[in-house]
This record gives structure tokens, sequence and C-alpha cells, in this order.
């Protein structure tokens, strides 16, 4: 057999360079469309249409359904889209990516995009080198360009020439005439190939190849695409390993989603394939369900002449048969496209009515657990309401929910501070981090949302409440930062392997006992607040009084205690930076509870 052992990673090296230029292409143009892409993601998400429109958006942007999809699951973990929006999202993702087919079918076979690769390589070779981060992803956006075509272009002319070798022809073959069966076995093949790959656009761009070469029918071509649609699914799932319960359930239901696409299609596969063929034959460039019984009545010498010779080369005969046979080539590559494009349109458009269903179905299947918790905004996250006022009550309430959050951050600080287990401990920590991610993310969403609030008609009452709302948020947000705080120097304690005494340990027990009292009492003024009733912050003030007498003391006593050699001096650092942190959460809880007061003392003299 003259395919060598060579020819094999020419043709592994022309599928690393496709993955390799669809890879930077997409990862320049999200950079290159920056945090605004995001922004798209997680705003344009308001009810199931527009979820769509913005997953087909953003995928048709980056080229990569799995880009989005992986995003999607980021964000649900995140707490910035729901798994209803997810949901949403990832079906508009599925139209997104037909976007690529298109593109190697309008380019790949019918102008080679290859012979332009180099100069194009040329022109991004200096924006990689630039200082200008711009720049440089744009640069990296047209060199993923031009290495998806080059690598596009050399997986045509490196995959084995079966004519010349018929061992591999009956290997092939001998799976093709199992009618309805050998759908289901190239809807297999497709499914693996994309999970090896990792790829949909890569597998997309196999099967156009081994359909333009007449290895395979048209229907089993369209058969490989809808395994494709199965097999672009594991990436997501992969991503969500490691993430909370809702990013499990959103993959899920991408995979869910997919899955039952392919099952209603191959109830009328045959019937649908027809229509493809029709639609293409009449409306494109000819019948793509000929190119494989053309390809077996040419030689292979003349297959190969034709395939790769000039047409000037080419006598008259020879260049009508070349004109034939790219014209079959083109029609089934259109079909292929026409046949992706239009199955996931109609499937969207089916499923887009099950979207609750298909939230019910993963949330059964994937239950919550005790541990598991849902990031998201509770009550201003469906965008504003009729108007300014209401919307203010709903950043009101939203205020409580984040304090709550922030409360049992602190509470996760006092169980790390005891917790003996490494694993149970790292545990823990992982979840504080991710709690304070959260909190960043939450004061950014509720100032935006608030911010939309005051570009409409408000009172002055209201004005003054929207200032106080954004005082506390920043302020809570702070409170989030000083538990991670306190979480890093609990862990730098056990890194030290510091060992504090019992009365250490009683002391940050009694600060941390303090702590818990203000945030209660902060808690009662956030719901006075809410009743717009009056606020009285002596008690308030009483607390916080009495943190800063007790850190004074115990800085007092530190010294005392590491000259008395108590303690070591190490063992020290950690603990007063543990006491101070602590003072500065009862300031941060403290001018919380004053935006309070100053809202309703001035709502009272308007």
């Amino acid at each position: 057999m003259e395919y060598t052992f060579f020819d094999l990673l020419v043709l592994i090296g022309s599928l690393g360079l496709f993955l390799y230029g669809m890879k930077l292409m997409s990862e320049g143009l999200q950079r290159v469309a920056g945090d605004s892409l995001r922004s798209v993601l997680a705003a344009m998400t308001k009810n199931r249409i527009m979820g769509v429109i913005t997953g087909v958006f953003v995928t048709a942007l980056i080229q990569s359904s799995s880009a989005t999809t992986v995003m999607v699951v980021s964000f649900v973990n995140a707490g910035l889209l729901t798994l209803f929006q997810s949901i949403t999202v990832i079906m508009g993702a599925n139209i997104g990516t037909t976007v690529t087919a298109w593109i190697i079918s309008l380019f790949g076979f019918k102008v080679s995009i290859a012979a332009f690769a180099v100069p194009l390589i040329a022109f991004a070779f200096p924006l990689v080198f630039s200082s200008n981060n711009k720049r440089k992803s744009l640069g990296e956006l047209i060199l993923g360009f031009a290495l998806l075509f080059m690598g596009l272009d050399m997986l045509k002319n490196a995959v084995p020439d079966l004519r010349s070798n018929p061992e591999i022809l009956a290997f092939l073959t001998q799976y093709t005439n199992f009618g309805f069966g050998s759908v289901l076995i190239f809807l297999l093949i497709g499914t693996i190939l994309t999970i090896v790959v990792q790829s949909s656009s890569a597998t997309m761009a196999i099967t156009l190849i081994m359909c333009s070469k007449g290895w395979i029918s048209f229907e089993l071509g369209a058969a490989m695409v809808l395994g494709e649609n199965i097999g672009t699914t594991i990436t997501a799932n992969i991503a969500a390993i490691p993430a909370n319960v809702s990013s499990k359930r959103a993959a899920l239901a991408h995979s869910l989603f997919n899955l039952f696409g392919v099952i209603w299609m191959l109830f009328v596969f045959y019937n649908f394939i027809d229509m493809v063929a029709d639609i293409v034959q009449k409306y494109g460039p000819g019948d793509p369900t000929q190119l494989q019984a053309m390809t077996k009545t040419i030689d292979s010498e003349t297959l190969n002449l034709i395939s790769t010779a000039d047409s000037s080369s080419l006598s008259v005969d020879q260049l009508a048969l070349k004109e034939k046979f790219e014209g079959s080539q083109l029609a089934t590559s259109y079909a292929l496209s026409v046949f992706h494009t239009v199955f996931n349109i109609i499937n969207t458009s089916i499923m887009i009515f099950f979207v609750g269903l298909i939230a019910k179905t993963v949330s059964w299947i994937i239950p919550k657990k005790k541990s598991d918790e849902e990031f998201h905004l509770t009550h201003i996250s469906t965008g504003l309401l009729s108007t300014s006022e209401l919307s203010i009550i709903q950043a009101t309430k939203e205020v409580n929910v984040y304090a709550e959050r922030t409360l049992r951050m602190f509470y996760m600080v006092k169980e790390l501070y005891v917790e003996k287990d490494v694993q149970a401990f790292q545990k823990t920590y992982d979840r504080i981090a991710k709690y304070e991610n959260i909190s960043d993310r939450m004061e950014v969403e509720i100032a935006q949302y608030l911010t939309k609030v005051a570009e409409g008609r408000l009172s002055d009452e209201s004005k003054n409440r929207l200032q106080s709302i954004l005082r506390m948020v920043s302020e809570i947000e702070s409170i989030g930062d000083s538990c991670y705080n306190m979480a890093r120097i609990i862990k730098r304690r056990n890194e030290d392997k510091s060992e504090y005494t019992e009365q250490m340990n009683a002391n940050v027990e009694k600060m941390f006992d303090s702590v818990i009292k203000a945030y209660d009492e902060m808690m009662h003024v956030l719901a006075d607040f809410d009743t717009k009733t009056s606020v009285d912050l002596g008690y308030c003030k009483e607390i916080e009084s009495e943190i800063n007498e007790l850190r004074n003391a115990l800085k007092m006593q530190n010294v005392v205690d590491v000259n008395g050699k108590k303690y070591s001096y190490q063992a020290s650092v950690t603990y007063m930076d543990l006491i101070i942190e602590c003072e500065k959460l009862g300031d941060y809880i403290i001018n919380v509870e004053e935006a309070v007061k100053d809202s309703t003392t001035l709502t009272k003299k308007i």
C-alpha cells in the first residue's frame, strides 16, 4: 500500500493545524470583542427568543459552539445566568455553529483560500508581536483564519487515495450498505470522532472532505453531522465537572437538547434528506446525491488528474468532466450545510417551547445537595420593572439577599478556623473563594441595575434611597472581601504550622461572636430600611465600640505575650491579622447601618 506512516502523520498534522487555527481564531475574536462579548451574553437573555438570538450571535462571532457553551457553563457557575437562560443560549449556539460549515462550503471547496494563507500570515505577523493587546489579538485572529484554511487544504490533500488503495475502500464500504443500519453506524462514527478531536467544526470539515471525495454518500454524511451534534456536547460536560450543580444541569441540558433533536430526526431522516436534496438541486449548484455514483464511474487516474491538475493542461472533455465533478462536490457540501442549518433551526424552534420541561428534567436527574449553592440575583434578574420606583423596591430586596450571603460566608470562615481535616479545609476555603467572586459580581450587577434605574424619573426620596443602596452595596462587597481575607489568613496560619494557645483561640472566638452580633443587628437595620421605618443606631454603635475596644486590648496583650514567649512571633502575626480584619469587618457593618440611617433621616426631612 502506498499510504505510509509518514502520510498518516501528515494527515494528523493537517488536522492539528486546522484545529489550532480554529482555536487561535476563536480566542483572538473573543479578546478583540473584549468584555463586551460577555456583557452581551449576560444581558441579552431577558426572554427565550433573545437568549437564542444571543447564542446564535456569539457563536457565529467566535466560531465555536464549544467556547460558547463552556462560557455559558462558567456564567451559570458564577450566577450571572439562570438555568433557564443558559438553555436558550445553548440552543442558539447550535444554530450559530452552522456558520462554520457554510464558510467551509463556500470557500473551502470553491475558492482556494489556502493560496492567500501565507500573505495573510505576513500581514498578521507584525500585529502578533505588537505591544498593543488589541492589535495583538487582531493579529492572532487573522493568523488563526489563515492556518485554519491552510490546514483544511492540507487535510484534503493528505487523506488517502481510496481508489488506489482498495483495501482501505473495502474497510469503509463494508459499513455503507446496511440501509438504516449504516445511518446509525455513521451517526456513531460522527459522535466518536467529535469527542476525540473535541471540535464539531473539525469533524464537519472531515465529513465534507469524505463526501467530496465520494467515499460516503450524502445521506451517510448527514448521519455523521447528526453524530457531531451529540459529540460536541462533551466539552461543556467536561467543563462542568468541577462546577456547581447549576452548571452541571446546563451542560446536561445541552446534551438532552441535541439528543432529543437527533432522535426525532431519525424518524423522518430519509424524507428530510430528500427535501434537502430537492432544495439544493432546485436552488443550488446541483444534485448532491450523484457525487458518489459519479466517482465510481471515473477511473482513479482521471479522477486524480481533474482534481489536482491545472485547467489549462486538460482536454476539452476532461475540463467538462472537471466542472461537472466540482459542481457535484459543491452541491454535496452545500447540501450538508443546508441539512446542518435547517435541522438546528427546526430543532430549536420545536424545543424552545420545552425549555421549562428540559430545566425540570435536568434538575430531577441532577438533584441539588445540601452543599450546593446556586448563585444568581434573586429579585432583579429579569430587568427593569415598569417604573423606577418599583425597581428600587426590588433592588432593596436584593441587598438583603446580598447581605445574607456574606453572613453565610462569615459562618464558613468560623468553620474554617477550627477545621483540622486537610481535604475538608480546602473544600471550605474554595467555597469561600467562590463566594468572594460571586460577591464581586453581585456588586457590579446591582450597581449596573441601579444606574439604569437612575436614568428614569425619580422622586427626591427615591434618588436618596438609590444613593444609599449604592453605598450599602459597596460596603457589603467590602464585607465579602474581608471574609475572604480572613480565610487567607487562616490558610497562611496552617501553612506556617503556627500553634495557637487556648487563650488565643478563645480571644478569636470572642471577636467572632462580637462580629456575628454586629451582623445580626445589621440584618435588622436592613429590614427596617425595606419598610422605611426610622432607624436607631445606638445599639449598633455600642457593638462597634465593643469590637474596637477588644481589638485594642488584644493588641496590647499580644505584645506582652510575645515578649513573655507564650507563643511564637510568627503565630502572633496571623493572630493579630485576624483580629484586625475582624475589626475592619465591624467598620464595614456600621457603614452599612449608617447608610440606612442617613437615608431614613433625609426621607423624613423631604
